[in-house]
């Protein structure tokens, strides 16, 4: 895949870059553990003033990049200004709290004199270099996600950006070196996926993170485990919204577009799959549907767009393949179900709503990434469990229910990283972000995910 800038709302390319060649990989891993060697002994005040530099940057950047964002893979500029202050928040806020996150932690006393030790406690110290492999869906946030507790843990980043959004890869690295960052303590790497496993074979390595597909983590985490490196991994996902007759069901409808549409359907904890309490079926579906058709569809440089374009003409294929096999089997569009026909250029696809989703067809088991929603009707909630549960990811899941002993019952039972009540999933810097089953394993975020690239050493003194 070249590495180049496609509108996705034209088609059209507008910029191509050459990617890194041997010698120039091997001049940045020197950098980054040169960086390192020097920035692991800097203390927290001073990373802190660092990354809040960054912040007040990108608050600074944020009119161009939202743009530049925008042209690379379709996000209306209205939504990439919010992923911008987004970011800004999330370095404040590792900024302000890393320090707390990663204080030394004392075992209770008892256990210390059990020990035969006069003291004794466990202190979290960098690993090293962490290369990252980030997607396009959210270029900046995807990324800053894992660099700012990185960076204020101590280590140093590798970012292997998406192959479409190379302007946003290299914004980040500037940033980086503008807030004052050494150079080599966060470099972006113009390469392709086919070098990524030199990179992260090579000793100066110490770690990986990466957010993409099943295929992609699969290959990076057997890459990583034969060289016995850490790795983090946040993959796919096809959360269900579950809605339960104690529910609001306008507040649900209303809440359901945008958590099915955000990004043009084109976000792993998106809500994909709605399961509806019979009792309150036909009056979901028929608000559902309704506000779908009501979304705004076309330029993404307008803020009154809803929906953009997606960010391929390859991703639109695989879209229309699940939406075309389901109707096949039987499936039916409520809505949508095809390219908008006002909209000639560009990757777009309309809100899409099908019911009579069954087993055998494709989109019952794969993750759609657009703007298409799955509708099912269940009797009670041991069905609503079953088949929200019926799914080989489990990133985050929805439920709507005032009932507090069905808030305890899918607590129990939803097998996802997240249960949101009464709202839809969204991250947030101060809670662990992360995956079961094939969505993944490890956090981001909150004190979890600046732990996850850390060696926690303990430290015991004699009597």
């Amino acid at each position: 895949m070249p590495i180049a800038t496609v509108n996705p709302a034209t088609g059209w390319t507008e910029l191509t870059f050459e990617p890194l060649g041997a010698e120039e990989i091997e001049e940045r891993l020197r950098r980054a553990a040169a960086a390192f060697d020097r920035y692991r002994t800097t203390g927290f005040a001073d990373r802190a003033d660092l990354l809040r530099r960054a912040a007040d940057l990108l608050d600074e950047d944020t009119p161009d990049i939202a743009l530049t964002m925008t042209s690379e893979m379709g996000k209306p500029v209205k939504a990439a200004r919010a992923e911008a202050a987004k970011c800004a928040k999330t370095m404040r806020w590792y900024a302000e709290h890393a320090e707390a996150l990663l204080a030394d932690e004392r075992p209770d006393d008892g256990d210390v004199r059990d020990s035969g030790a006069s003291r004794a406690y466990v202190r979290y110290r960098p690993l090293g270099a962490v290369l990252a492999v980030m997607p396009w869906n959210f270029p900046l946030w995807q990324v800053v996600r894992f660099a700012a507790p990185a960076l204020m843990a101590g280590n140093v980043g590798l970012l292997k950006h998406a192959s479409n959004v190379p302007q946003t890869a290299l914004y980040l690295e500037d940033l980086f070196l503008r807030a004052g960052f050494d150079e080599g303590c966060f470099q972006t790497l113009l390469v392709g996926s086919g070098a990524i496993e030199g990179i992260l074979r090579d000793p100066r390595v110490a770690a990986a993170t990466l957010t993409g597909s099943e295929g992609a983590g699969r290959s990076v985490a057997a890459i990583a485990g034969d060289e016995i490196k850490k790795t983090v991994l946040e993959l796919g996902g096809s959360d269900p919204f579950v809605v339960m007759p104690s529910a609001d069901v306008d507040a649900a409808a209303r809440t359901a577009v945008t958590a099915r549409t955000q990004n043009a359907g084109q976000s792993c904890i998106a809500a994909k799959r709605f399961v509806v309490h019979a009792d309150v079926y036909d009056a979901f579906l028929e608000r559902f549907a309704a506000g779908m058709r009501e979304l705004t569809v076309g330029d993404p440089t307008d803020d009154a767009t809803d929906v953009g374009p997606l960010a391929s003409e390859q991703g639109r294929a695989d879209l229309e393949e699940l939406v075309d096999d389901a109707v096949r089997r039987g499936a039916t569009a409520v809505c949508g179900g095809g390219r908008p026909k006002d909209l000639e250029r560009g990757f777009y696809y309309e809100p899409t709503v099908l019911t009579g989703i069954t087993p055998e067809m494709r989109i019952h088991q794969e993750e759609t990434f657009g703007p298409v929603a799955t509708v099912y009707r269940v009797a009670d909630l041991e069905e609503a469990v079953s088949v929200a549960n019926d799914t080989s990811f489990g990133l985050s899941s929805n439920a709507w229910t005032t009932d507090p002993a069905e808030q305890e019952r899918f607590v129990r039972d939803l097998r996802a990283g997240g249960v949101y009540f009464n709202g839809m999933t969204a991250s947030h810097p101060a809670f662990p972000f992360g995956g079961v089953k094939r969505s993944g394993y490890g956090r981001e975020l909150s004190g979890h995910g600046i732990k996850e690239f850390c060696n926690a050493t303990t430290v015991w003194h004699g009597a």
